[in-house]
């Protein structure tokens, strides 16, 4: 039973039977009741799409053209390719991690802790990232050179390597909808349900590849958000430098063709002497790297001025506003403690965007 008269069949039609016991086991925690919550649900199966929408972009781009053979290289951990990207590297790490995590948690009945990993995993690392990263080798035109076909095909087996696998451990969790994507993979001869558990292989260690593809990806999200600041439109190309020590700039000149590709950088400047532009964003992600988005000639910066500083007025208007019932003894006295602690909340959350509305204002100035 899902209490408060929900009917668990009625779930299960909108929803379907996987996002409901997906989101059951997810929310499990030992020796504690859960309750119902019809987000939660909606969360499954927005899980569900993903996986999905995620499947049938790889088992699409199996193939060189529709009704064709399947094209690709099969990804054996026993020979690895000595050309491995290091996406690649990272994603493989990951996977092997996932793997390893995943079955220690089950072996102990941490069931919900290992549906979140995989729920993580193919969320995040999988679908958000190196779906986007593969585009670049998937798409790019030919060159008349066998590499890039080389490339191609190496892509390929490993998405299908990384779906295999992660379509066994979900099986357990969402066995309708992994079987159904299971009986669409190339080369499968037995149902899911017989196939054997996924083993970590002790190959797939790239921990080095796995750090720098990590602050890869927080230089990506740095850039974009800067993007958001000022509410440039996707797909408009706009200049950004990064300045990185030496050793970090040299791999992250390497992941150019990702990194432009995926922020619409253009140009993109990688200099460990680089300096701040006069009137720039700017962000810091670690390891000594700093991103800088400058702003002459990419927006009008007395609009973007006089923008942000109505934003900040309004701003300062509630701020006023709130700061008067919090320092009105006559409101402390009557309002109930949640109200008064909504108010403090909100005080907190206007000095936050007042402390960032001064600071992209001094950037622009």
């Amino acid at each position: 039973s899902l209490g408060n008269g929900i009917d668990p069949l009625e779930v299960i039609e909108n929803y379907g039977a996987d996002t409901l016991r997906f989101t059951l086991v997810a929310g499990q925690a030992p020796g504690n009741d859960q309750r119902f919550r019809q987000e939660n649900v909606e969360a499954g199966r927005n899980f569900a799409n993903k996986i999905w929408n995620a499947s049938r972009f790889v088992l699409m781009n199996m193939a060189a053209g529709e009704g064709a053979e399947p094209d690709y290289t099969p990804f054996d951990p026993g020979k690895l390719p000595p050309d491995l990207t290091r996406a690649e590297r990272w994603i493989l790490h990951r996977c092997g991690e996932t793997v390893s995590a995943v079955t220690d948690l089950l072996e102990e009945y941490e069931l919900g802790e290992a549906a979140r990993l995989i729920y993580e995993f193919l969320w995040n690392d999988f679908c958000d990232w190196f779906v986007e990263f593969s585009k670049y080798y998937l798409y790019r035109e030919a060159d008349g050179s066998a590499r890039v076909e080389q490339e191609r095909r190496r892509t390929r087996g490993i998405l299908l390597y990384v779906l295999d696998t992660v379509m066994r451990l979900l099986h357990p969790f969402m066995p309708f909808i992994s079987e159904e994507i299971w009986s669409h993979m190339p080369h499968r001869e037995s149902a899911l349900v017989v196939a054997a558990w996924p083993e970590r292989a002790p190959a797939l260690h790239f921990p080095e590849a796995a750090r720098e593809m990590e602050l890869a990806q927080a230089v990506i999200h740095a850039m974009r958000n800067l993007r958001s600041q000022v509410n440039l439109p996707p797909g408009k190309e706009a200049p950004v430098i990064v300045r990185a020590p030496e050793r970090i700039a040299a791999w992250l000149e390497e992941e150019r063709h990702q990194i432009a590709r995926l922020c619409f950088a253009a140009p993109l400047t990688i200099d460990s002497a680089a300096s701040k532009p006069r009137q720039a964003l700017a962000a810091v992600v670690g390891e000594g790297v700093e991103i800088y988005l400058p702003l002459a000639g990419v927006i009008d910066l007395e609009a973007e001025t006089a923008r942000l500083q109505k934003e900040l007025d309004a701003l300062e208007k509630e701020l006023r506003r709130t700061e008067g019932k919090l320092n009105n003894p006559g409101f402390l006295a009557k309002a109930p403690p949640e109200v008064v602690s909504k108010e403090e909340e909100r005080r907190e959350e206007y000095l936050a965007r007042w402390g960032k509305l001064q600071e992209r204002l001094r950037e622009l100035s």
